[in-house]
């Protein structure tokens, strides 16, 4: 199960390689985010602020839902 503290934190300190990305399954934009720098930063920053004002529930539900089959 994915926690929020968690990808934030990887968000702060490891965004610009994507790292919080690759944590939340979402290996396309971790990919992107590892060869541009974080898009140079700009969507680290972006990342890090829409996990900082996302709700628990909203969190578990778009990250943490089982998968669909």
């Amino acid at each position: 199960m994915k926690e929020k503290s968690t990808a934030t934190l990887f968000a702060i300190f490891l965004g610009s390689l994507g790292i919080h990305r690759f944590y939340l399954n979402d290996v396309g934009m971790g990919v992107l985010y590892l060869l541009t720098g974080g898009l140079c930063g700009i969507g680290a920053i972006i990342d890090i602020v829409r996990l900082v004002l996302m709700t628990e529930e909203e969190f578990n539900y778009r990250y943490n839902r089982p998968p669909k089959y």
